[in-house]
């Protein structure tokens, strides 16, 4: 018997829109995030941006830089609460060591693209990805563009 998900809008907490525009997505890894407990009630609100933020492997681990978490206003006033903080991504050995590689020698960067709830922890979608070039993103939109005239024609044929 299959089990049932939720719908998938519902466990996504933020989408990074400009990641598929100014990159070619290569590869995908799944990373857990090391969180404190005021981030998880803040992404539990859909209290996250991504669209600004990067990742880097830093010393063999790998970090999460300027993803905004908005701290809700009934945290807690002792704590002061960094929403830009600096978040460590939870990956294997293998998968750090492998990524770690491929971004000094071949030039490719991660980028973080989608931050999810999976199996009640907070994941981050990470894609290993080369910049687009300016005729590449044209290009992208020109096709985009396409599809969607498409569409319409075949809609109103169809009536």
């Amino acid at each position: 018997m299959a089990r049932k998900t939720g719908k998938q809008s519902a466990s996504t907490i933020a989408v990074n829109k400009k990641a598929r525009f100014n990159y070619f997505i290569e590869e995908r890894f799944e990373a857990g995030l090391a969180l404190k407990g005021w981030e998880v009630k803040s992404l539990r609100a859909g209290k996250a941006q991504l669209t600004e933020s990067y990742v880097i492997v830093r010393n063999g681990e790998v970090w999460l830089l300027g993803a905004h978490l908005t701290p809700l206003l009934s945290m807690s006033t002792h704590m002061h609460a960094d929403p830009t903080r600096t978040r460590k991504l939870l990956l294997h050995r293998k998968q750090i060591d492998r990524l770690s590689g491929l971004v000094d020698r071949k030039g490719y960067t991660l980028v973080p693209l989608k931050l999810y709830w999976g199996h009640g922890k907070a994941k981050l979608a990470v894609g290993l990805a080369k910049g687009k070039k300016q005729y590449d993103k044209r290009a992208t939109e020109k096709d985009r563009d396409w599809q969607r005239d498409k569409a319409r024609t075949m809609k109103a044929v169809n009536r």
